[in-house]
């Protein structure tokens, strides 16, 4: 008779794994209820609409439905990437979301880290509150008051004009939509964004800070010796999923404050959908313009994580 050898791990045998699964989750009954909800949404919304992106390779009518259309290939992207707009959108997009990367991905560790030095817990608490505030706000709210700001008569314009300027409607320059996206985005999430952070850094061992004390080592040598590197791993995984979104500049947000005259600047992939797919009824472009920037997102979060792996040993998966 065979004998498992110490060490060994023996794995359950193939015909046995149903039982088991079926085990497991009369054991864990009520955690698989939790997780039904879940489940149920990523497969309505993201899974079943997979099915549609065939559309991006036929000539979409809704009268004949998908089996219906006509298949005309890789059409679609070949009218886009031939396009006038094609290096516009691809542009925009690009600029936006490394602009959002550089100035907004650290905002919130920065302000973790100066929370983390603050020792009024009453201060620091008033902090944490203003800044989460922004982020449960109505989108449609937030640029609302951003209109309102940059107005010609608004607070902004106010400032401006209080020290010799002069006033303008900003929304109306091209060269002022990126800024103002950008820093408007960071002042809408930078308090949310920290809640990781300083979850991360609750964490992190306190003796590590004692023997950094004991070495001589003060707050600014305890931040770059001990907080930052028990913050790494969160770090770099924040920063794959940054990285994944970098062609997903949200439509929503665009299209409430662009207008004709920043197209030049404004104009992304997703808000050139949204005007192509549902104003114009070109469903099929769309899709494939669609595609076209779920595949190169995919890619960069394969990318990412690949190379976070070989750098650092740590990745998604």
């Amino acid at each position: 008779m065979a004998q498992t050898k110490p060490g060994h791990r023996s794995f359950p045998h193939a015909g046995h794994l149903p039982a088991q699964i079926l085990k497991d989750i009369v054991r864990n009954k009520y955690l698989y209820v939790m997780l039904t909800p879940v489940l149920a949404y990523f497969l309505v919304f993201q899974y079943i609409p997979m099915y549609g992106a065939i559309i991006a390779f036929k000539e979409f009518n809704p009268r004949l439905g998908i089996h219906g259309s006509a298949w005309v290939g890789l059409e679609h992207f070949k009218d886009f990437f031939g396009g006038m707009y094609f290096w516009r959108v691809l542009k925009n997009t690009l600029m936006i979301s490394l602009y959002d990367l550089v100035f907004g991905f650290p905002a919130p560790l920065v302000l973790a880290l100066l929370l983390n030095e603050v020792k009024n817990s009453l201060f620091k608490r008033a902090v944490q509150t203003v800044t989460y505030l922004p982020h449960f706000i109505s989108i449609v709210v937030i640029c609302g008051i951003l209109k309102d700001f940059t107005n010609s008569d608004g607070v902004i314009n106010d400032i401006i004009a209080f020290f010799g300027g002069e006033r303008m409607t900003m929304l109306l320059e091209p060269s002022l939509f990126r800024t103002i996206f950008v820093s408007s985005n960071i002042w809408q999430h930078i308090g949310w964004g920290t809640i990781i952070y300083l979850a991360a850094l609750s964490a992190i061992d306190p003796e590590q800070y004692e023997a950094c004390k004991i070495d001589g080592g003060g707050r600014w040598k305890q931040m770059l010796h001990v907080t930052l590197p028990g913050l790494l791993p969160v770090i770099v995984i924040l920063l794959i999923l940054d990285i994944g979104r970098i062609m997903s500049v949200g439509f929503e947000k665009i299209i409430l404050l662009y207008n004709p005259t920043t197209y030049v600047t404004a104009d992304v992939i997703s808000s050139y959908v949204y005007r192509i797919g549902l104003q114009d009824f070109q469903f099929s472009f769309s899709s494939a313009v669609g595609l076209f920037n779920s595949v190169i997102n995919f890619a960069l979060v394969i990318g990412s994580n690949w190379l976070s792996r070989r750098l650092n040993n740590t990745s998604l998966w």
